[in-house]
């Protein structure tokens, strides 16, 4: 009998997980019937240690609120993961521990598959891991943007609807309006935007959160974060059977 393959998600809070049953389904389609997922749902990383030495894991996901706690953790980033400085999959390969960045993939074809001439500039919501990759892509692809969050210079109390009109790409990176809290929504000058905005909330659970409601109403396209979820977990799927 060959040998187990374990595969995991690390996170807090995520029993309404995506990448169980994206990676379980996958493993039936290939027919893997030796490898497994689980979800490794903690509230600190004390134990970490344990769980990146399971016997027979291959790999891991990791997601909130983790992506930059790991990082101590690991032997090795990918030149990507440590210029982002956060890991959202984790290679375990002869003893080793290696993080990387799939996130920014995933956000880029998202973001290339939505973009127009008039996306020239963008606000980044949210300082956390994925907000620290979709600012990686918008850094590579040239296209200035501004980071709104809770501690910066920008942020929820003093943001003016002059410069949401002025930053055609809004990109929502918090975790507010998760299920189950789908009525939370930040606090954001709706009136401000158009027809001429793309509004990109890498939440997926629920698929249209309050905040792409508020912004679809005042015409603005709007694309969820599942899109960029599945080719992170592609991405994820790739460099594990490297």
């Amino acid at each position: 009998m060959s040998q187990q393959k374990k595969f995991g998600l690390l996170g807090k809070n995520i029993s309404y997980s995506f990448s169980k049953k994206y990676f379980t389904e996958k493993f039936q389609k290939l027919m893997l019937q030796n490898h497994y997922y689980e979800v490794f749902d903690v509230d600190n990383l004390k134990n970490i240690e344990q769980i990146l030495n399971t016997e027979n894991l291959i790999g891991l996901n990791v997601t909130i609120p983790y992506k930059q706690e790991i990082i101590p953790f690991l032997d090795e980033l990918s030149e990507e993961a440590g210029k982002i400085g956060a890991v959202n999959c984790i290679l375990i390969k002869n003893g080793k521990k290696i993080g990387y960045n799939t996130d920014a993939a995933g956000f880029e074809k998202s973001l290339n598959l939505m973009k127009r001439k008039q996306h020239n500039s963008a606000l980044i919501l949210g300082d956390g891991g994925a907000a620290k990759a979709v600012k990686y892509v918008l850094d590579k692809q040239n296209i200035p943007n501004k980071t709104v969050s809770r501690k910066s210079e920008l942020n929820f109390e003093n943001l003016t609807n002059e410069v949401v009109s002025e930053n055609k790409i809004i990109v929502q990176c918090t975790p507010v309006g998760t299920f189950p809290d789908e009525n939370d929504c930040l606090k954001f000058p709706f009136e401000a935007l158009s027809d001429q905005h793309l509004i990109i909330d890498l939440i997926y659970n629920p698929n249209y959160t309050t905040f792409i409601k508020k912004a679809a109403e005042k015409g603005a396209k709007t694309m969820n974060g599942f899109f960029m979820l599945e080719q992170q977990a592609e991405e994820a799927w790739k460099i594990w059977n490297s």
